[in-house]
């Protein structure tokens, strides 16, 4: 059963982090214990759970670089799940990794103590495939892929998925496609329903039912340092989000 999720796609501007900060706060809705680790330089998903990526004392790249655990780094956020926070010093741990010894595996590593003590746990990805989303992806046991439908996303997805593969032959067996994720949709867009059809065609079941629309209430909670389920829980993006954490936890039950 999946029980780390990487939120990855080296397309930016895609969903990524807005899925992981709105997964976190649905599953912790559904009484989940769950962990939202910031792996982006541009620490957005941590200023998106409301906590200030200017006045941390430490961060995921103090956690990588092996100056403390995670346990002690880790925060509780407003949208009621517990966060690894990152800013802009984990640019320097893609240099200060590449001599590492086991630079890979850093986050899986710091990331095993923890696994007792919750029931889920989010790695948002930088949008990029450096070393840092390498550590997401040898951590994680399946991937999401948040896309909006378009034609270069195909593009994209098609790499990804050969990068996810490489992961899973050479460093970590049990990575997969946990599920991909239609992102910012409008359904009266003709070219976003051509390219969803061609992604079931391709992919079958691994393209979750759940489709996020398009939404102004998600755009517009960012900016408020909350989840869209505390700013508009009655908004089409918390339902498609809340939506989405039910179709995942009856995944995980059948898998």
């Amino acid at each position: 059963m999946d029980k780390i999720f990487a939120v990855a796609n080296q397309k930016g501007g895609v969903g990524k982090t807005t899925t992981s900060v709105n997964l976190a706060a649905s599953l912790a809705a559904t009484r989940r214990r769950v962990l939202l680790v910031d792996l982006d330089p541009q620490g957005n998903t941590t200023t998106g759970s409301g906590i200030s990526k200017h006045d941390l004392v430490h961060s995921v790249y103090d956690v990588l670089l092996g100056q403390v655990t995670a346990a002690e780094v880790i925060l509780a956020s407003p949208g009621g799940y517990d966060l690894l926070p990152a800013n802009g010093d984990l640019t320097a741990a893609e240099v200060e990794l590449l001599d590492a010894p086991r630079k890979e595996q850093r986050l899986k590593e710091a990331l095993a103590p923890l696994l007792a003590r919750y029931d889920t746990i989010i790695i948002d990805c930088a949008p990029s495939l450096s070393m840092l989303t390498l550590n997401g992806l040898i951590a994680a046991d399946g991937v999401i892929i948040p896309m909006q439908c378009e034609y270069y996303a195909l593009e994209g997805l098609a790499a990804l998925t050969e990068t996810i593969q490489r992961v899973a032959e050479t460093a970590n067996p049990s990575l997969h496609i946990a599920g991909i994720l239609r992102t910012m949709f409008d359904p009266r867009n003709t070219l976003a329903n051509d390219v969803s059809k061609e992604l079931i065609s391709h992919f079958g079941d691994k393209v979750l039912n759940t489709i996020i629309p398009r939404n102004v209430r998600l755009a517009e909670a960012p900016a408020h340092g909350v989840p869209v389920l505390q700013y508009d829980k009655n908004s089409r993006g918390a339902m498609a989000y809340l939506a989405l954490a039910s179709e995942l936890l009856r995944r995980q039950k059948r898998g």
